[in-house]
């Protein structure tokens, strides 16, 4: 997905000047597709040269050059027109996954910390993506297509962090049954 689809999506929101973009993206688009403020005022300056979105002086910018960029019709028919198009699903790729078969050919690679501290992030983000969600869609709040839809993405995310975090328990324990519990290794003591 390219970012500009994804900032355009997030600018139909709200416009928004680049750094205010910046922020709400890690808020919320970022769960899902990083990017970082360089690259994101890159593709919003890539973007208007395209035609896609416009940017007028900021009302409160003062003598900076802060700017407040919104969509044009060109952008939102880009934006439909990649919608519109089908797309294969992302493959799984995580060094831990080749670390483990290099486990089961080769033998213990003393993984159990690792698996440990995977278990711990995705366990710190299952608490977030929970925290945002009960504070963003309280149960006695009114449902509108727009927060069902941004709710069900929010619970997809719940879904995968606790999915991994299920999964990498399961591993933790494999190698436990296997390896007995991790030891220090004398030169790390």
């Amino acid at each position: 997905m390219p970012l500009a689809h994804a900032l355009m999506t997030s600018l139909l929101e709200k416009s928004s000047s680049g750094y205010d973009l910046a922020r709400r993206f890690d808020k919320s688009i970022g769960f899902f597709w990083h990017a970082t403020h360089q690259q994101i005022y890159r593709e919003l300056a890539r973007m208007e040269t395209a035609g896609w979105i416009v940017s007028t002086a900021a009302p409160d910018g003062g003598r900076t050059r802060k700017r407040v960029y919104r969509v044009l019709d060109g952008g939102r028919d880009e934006l439909l027109a990649w919608a519109a198009t089908p797309t294969e699903p992302s493959d799984l790729r995580d060094d831990l996954m080749v670390r483990l078969r290099a486990d089961a050919a080769i033998g213990s690679l003393r993984l159990q910390p690792e698996l440990a501290r995977r278990a711990a992030l995705h366990a710190q983000k299952l608490a977030a993506y929970q925290a945002i969600e009960a504070r963003d869609f309280p149960a006695d709040a009114p449902v509108t297509r727009e927060t069902a839809l941004q709710r069900h993405i929010l619970r997809l995310g719940v879904h995968y962090e606790q999915g991994w975090l299920d999964w990498t328990r399961e591993a933790l324990a494999l190698l436990v049954q296997w390896d007995g519990p991790a030891t220090v290794a004398p030169e790390e003591a």
